[in-house]
């Protein structure tokens, strides 16, 4: 793992993996905690395949991605905070310079979107551990987290340091909602 793919201690093809998987698990067919429905699953495949033959894929976890953040904001969205679909600006900057990069490569990105579009159990943590995204640790301290007595969110504890655990804790946290009842993970950005 080169300096140019990683930020503190995440590798941001793992940033973009985790993000993909949460984004499919949230949607209509399978959690439905955002309105998008199987547009990362093999039906979104086929749409964008016809207009973007090399880039589909990329072009469906951006859009789930961007819906999956429209609908956490609407049901929680408090100031100086991060959240799995908005981090800090320095992490969404460094995914979008590689983003590029990606698209170059896209074939090799191929076995990952067909595996996410064949996901079928909606469990948050047994998915990304499938994925081989998420350490039993990560898992295990993910648990303990509670939700807030509101019902729509879950706070990461501490402040959102920008490394690879806490933006894993805000990917399991999503697994205290449950189908139709999204609760929004979120974690206090440094200086707020």
């Amino acid at each position: 793992m080169g300096a140019a793919n990683t930020y503190n201690d995440i590798e941001m093809a793992w940033l973009m993996k985790l993000r993909t998987v949460v984004a499919r698990l949230g949607e209509m067919d399978c959690e439905r905690w955002w309105n998008s429905d199987g547009q990362l699953g093999p039906q979104g495949a086929s749409v964008l395949r016809r207009g973007l033959p090399r880039t589909h894929h990329f072009a469906q976890a951006r859009s789930v991605w961007t819906i999956a953040g429209l609908r956490c904001a609407q049901i929680f969205d408090p100031p100086g905070a991060v959240t799995l679909w908005r981090l800090t600006d320095a992490l969404e900057e460094r995914l979008d310079v590689l983003w590029e990069g990606w698209l170059d490569d896209a074939a090799s990105w191929r076995p990952f979107f067909e595996r996410v579009a064949r996901l079928k159990h909606t469990d948050v943590p047994t998915a990304l551990k499938d994925f081989d995204l998420v350490t039993d640790d990560e898992i295990a301290s993910g648990a303990k987290i509670k939700r807030a007595s509101d019902g729509r969110s879950i706070m990461v504890p501490g402040v959102f340091d920008e490394r690879r655990r806490s933006v894993a804790l805000l990917a399991l946290s999503f697994a205290a909602g449950s189908q139709g009842n999204l609760v929004v993970p979120h974690a206090r950005r440094a200086g707020a």
